[in-house]
């Protein structure tokens, strides 16, 4: 069942509550909310042993927009969330949301745990960076309408193929993409630095000490992997693994496991 809650800007960030032991919050990746993306599926494989807080970032899904597109605008949505939760969440983030989990988590949301599945970073020369001027160009794209084109972008920066990309046009799941499109600027505040080519800075998160997991797939590319063991190297109190035979894609099934494992440890 949905329920709201009322960040600090007055924004309605609506989420779920399922299952039963401590308080576990997902926090989604680029695109992603409750209705499309992998925090359901991921919540069903860990409500027997936590209480899993799922929500839509805001933008997304039943959640509200808000008047300012900024990092501490979705930190203080979780900082509201954790709230409702009880206090000393754990936190479990993929991708962007990954990061967002971190941040948060550095600035005084008091997760006892943090565990984050590929953060998508770039910081060596094993990849193309993502363009100096991609901000400007997606914030032109929104503006004038063209949201299949952002999506288009965003793809081919992620390495989505384009046989893919050409399929999806075709299938239901476009026009959810498209409507949610405007949203890649909310990641990109926060993430466009992060994927330069340049090292990860290393006081950034200094005062995320906190236990954390970093995984990443086995099947992944060597920037994404590189990317985060430089986390896990960045982070205070951080373990790095590799998991078998996945992907970006992770399923939920095959990381369940290594979370109910570290969170209860």
């Amino acid at each position: 069942m949905t329920s709201t809650i009322t960040s600090a800007d007055g924004t309605k960030i609506a989420y779920e509550r399922t299952g039963d032991g401590p308080p576990l919050i997902i926090v989604d990746g680029a695109m992603c909310y409750r209705d499309s993306g992998p925090s359901r599926p991921m919540a069903a494989e860990l409500e027997s042993d936590f209480t899993v807080l799922t929500y839509d970032r805001r933008g997304r899904g039943e959640s509200g927009e808000g008047t300012e597109i900024a990092l501490e605008r979705e930190v203080e949505d979780l900082e509201a969330l954790a709230k409702e939760a009880g206090g000393a969440p754990l936190l479990y983030g993929s991708s962007s949301g990954a990061v967002l989990a971190l941040e948060a988590a550095s600035r005084g949301v008091g997760a006892a745990k943090l565990a984050m599945y590929e953060p998508p970073v770039i910081v060596d020369d094993s990849r193309d960076p993502l363009p100096a001027d991609y901000p400007q160009q997606l914030d032109a794209m929104i503006a004038e309408g063209r949201h299949g084109d952002a999506i288009k972008s965003f793809m081919r920066f992620v390495e989505v193929p384009g046989f893919a990309i050409a399929l999806m046009r075709l299938m239901p799941v476009w026009p959810k993409l498209k409507a949610v499109a405007p949203t890649l600027r909310y990641d990109f505040a926060f993430m466009y630095e992060l994927q330069r080519g340049r090292a990860l800075p290393e006081t950034r998160w200094s005062t995320a000490t906190l236990p954390t997991l970093v995984v990443d797939g086995g099947k992944s590319p060597t920037w994404m992997r590189n990317g985060n063991e430089a986390f896990a190297e960045v982070l205070p109190n951080a373990t790095y693994r590799t998991l078998p035979g996945q992907n970006h894609l992770v399923k939920a099934k095959a990381l369940a496991p290594w979370l109910r494992e570290f969170f209860a440890g």
